[in-house]
């Protein structure tokens, strides 16, 4: 029996469709201030101030994967991967709730 030749190319890439940024709430730009506040933008335009300070003041933070970001080193080295506010220690923030809070009340202070 002889082998089946194919002609075409492998489709498979084709088949699953790039990701579309379609949905408001993904974030692309943050700016780290010293004062322990991020001015983000997200991809509608929407833009504002999320404020982190005394979330980690708080005792809750300490020994969670927060605690490093109050070292204002670490803290400047925010930015956006896949739409998300990150760090590369692994901390993130919710960008639907960042999101909702900013488009309603033009900031987010984030709670303890």
């Amino acid at each position: 029996m002889q082998p089946i030749k194919t002609t075409q190319a492998n489709p498979a890439p084709g088949v699953v469709p790039a990701p579309r940024p379609s949905v408001a709430w993904r974030v692309v730009a943050v700016d780290p201030h010293p004062d322990l506040r991020l001015h983000v933008r997200f991809i509608d335009g929407t833009s504002g101030d999320v404020m982190l300070g005394s979330f980690l003041a708080s005792p809750r933070v300490t020994g969670t994967i927060f605690e490093p970001l109050r070292d204002p080193e670490v803290f400047r080295q925010v930015r956006v991967e896949m739409g998300v506010v990150s760090w590369p220690n692994g901390a993130d923030l919710a960008p639907d709730a960042m999101y909702d809070h900013i488009r309603t009340q033009g900031h987010w202070t984030v709670e303890p």
